[in-house]
């Protein structure tokens, strides 16, 4: 604290970014003056939040709640940004009045919850997140809330990025448009935010990539998630482009992806390796987890997904993972077991490959993490790895094999929740679940109203 302190005194800024995260996953701040800004202010929070205000947090009769900085994720934000005025932020926790007892319904608890919920029972765990987003032109999405999305629909936009719709992965440049923006990115996650960023690249889609960065804990890997978010969106801005984190945004092209990687250890132990397993150099526990993630796969879908938008991605044909099951290095299951490096402990782990960039991180990793130790807990059996493309299977054959599918939409994922949610209640607040439910829940009934372009141009002449 006492060197955070210090940093923040050296820098000469003026003021300091507050940033938290409500209970749906979006970035929120309130801006103090560094004055304010002491040990005091560390130990006990600021009380400078409306909690009413906030969907999800508090009525408007409880409102005020207390900002706490998390000392860790202090970062300098690039001045560029700001016609050059000197601005630090923070990631917060959220507190009752007081500052002495967490906010029930802080995702950020939610996780902190789950990590202690885990040691308990003798593990650590290690995370990583690929994060797909689009990137486009300005010019290109004219950018104006009521033309966006009409413009990604539009027939008329053309350009040498439509000629590598859905083959675009790995394209090098020219055709790779995202390049100068991704090394822009990368450059200033590393620099100002201390994110290990390791290895970027052209997805398959147009216009579309992938960043990835270094395992770490849960914790900390939700924040760079939330970082690289809000990073992404600034680098994007101040190159005259625009970050997109929906998860289907052409109908003809593939989905934005956060694939979830995850392993359990026991101090330097990683207990989802097995050198004498011969299918995946996996262990039983590994596979009592994913029997886990298996069993609850359609009421996680719920947080993982939590987006109508979500469930225009997860449809057969454009590898996104529809149906559960799993298996090694096999893209087409949920759950893959990465097998670059088949004899190294450190790389044994668990890719959850359903959720998608709109999900709240901290509330993602926690389900999964719970999910997953429920099935080590009850042992449950994940049943054997399907080696081959699950899409090209008949409707007959994975019946037979008795494959299940994810949700077909938002509110199925919602009613798979509400009735299979204790295994979440044993870290997560129930009252946040039930909140989270009831505003996903009117955020459908919302949306419901409001008629696509795609449909306009199918039933018009009806």
């Amino acid at each position: 604290m006492r060197e955070v302190i210090s940093k923040i005194s050296s820098s000469k800024a003026e003021w300091i970014d507050l940033q938290f995260v409500d209970l749906l996953g979006m970035l929120r701040h309130v801006v103090l003056h560094s004055s304010k800004l002491d040990k005091e202010a560390f130990r006990r929070g600021l009380g400078k939040l409306d909690g009413s205000s906030v969907k999800g947090f508090r009525s408007i009769e409880e409102s005020d709640l207390v900002l706490r900085p998390v000392p860790e994720t202090l970062a300098k934000i690039p001045e560029e940004w700001l016609n050059n005025v000197s601005l630090l932020r923070f990631l917060c926790e959220i507190y009752e009045p007081g500052g002495i007892k967490r906010l029930s319904k802080d995702p950020r608890y939610a996780l902190e919850r789950t990590i202690n919920y885990l040691k308990e029972h003798g593990f650590e765990a290690k995370t990583s997140f690929e994060v797909e987003f689009f990137v486009f032109d300005d010019l290109e999405l004219n950018v104006s809330p009521n033309n966006q999305i009409l413009s990604i629909y539009s027939e008329e936009i053309d350009g040498p990025n439509q000629m590598i719709s859905k083959d675009a992965y790995y394209m090098s440049p020219p055709a790779d448009t995202t390049i100068f923006y991704s090394i822009k990115l990368s450059r200033t996650l590393r620099e100002y935010f201390d994110i290990p960023v390791e290895v970027f690249h052209h997805e398959v889609a147009r216009d579309q990539m992938e960043i990835n960065f270094n395992h770490a804990d849960p914790l900390v890997t939700s924040d760079r998630i939330i970082t690289i978010k809000y990073v992404a969106r600034n680098v994007a801005k101040h190159m005259n482009k625009i970050a997109v984190f929906l998860p289907k945004v052409f109908p003809d092209d593939n989905g934005s992806g956060l694939h979830t990687h995850i392993s359990l250890w026991k101090k330097e132990s990683n207990t989802f390796f097995d050198p004498d397993d011969l299918y995946a150099n996996i262990s039983q526990t590994a596979r009592y987890f994913i029997g886990g993630l298996l069993e609850h796969a359609r009421a996680l879908a719920a947080i993982t997904n939590p987006t109508v938008n979500s469930y225009r991605r997860l449809v057969p044909g454009y590898e996104a993972p529809v149906y559960l099951v799993w298996s090694k290095s096999n893209r087409s299951a949920a759950i893959r077991i990465p097998f670059y490096y088949s004899k190294d402990p450190k790389a044994s782990r668990v890719e959850y490959r359903p959720p998608d960039p709109t999900t709240n991180p901290y509330l993602a990793l926690a389900g999964i993490i719970l999910a997953g130790l429920d099935g080590i807990e009850k042992k449950i059996d994940p049943g054997d790895p399907i080696d081959e493309n699950v899409y090209h299977m008949s409707h007959e054959r994975r019946r037979q094999l008795g494959i299940q599918s994810l949700p077909r939409n938002l509110e199925e994922a919602l009613d798979e929740l509400e009735t299979d949610m204790e295994w979440l209640n044993v870290a997560v607040p129930k009252d946040l679940i039930e909140t989270y439910i009831d505003l996903k829940r009117r955020e459908i009934r919302k949306l419901t109203l409001y008629p696509s372009p795609a449909e306009i141009k199918t039933y018009i002449n009806l």
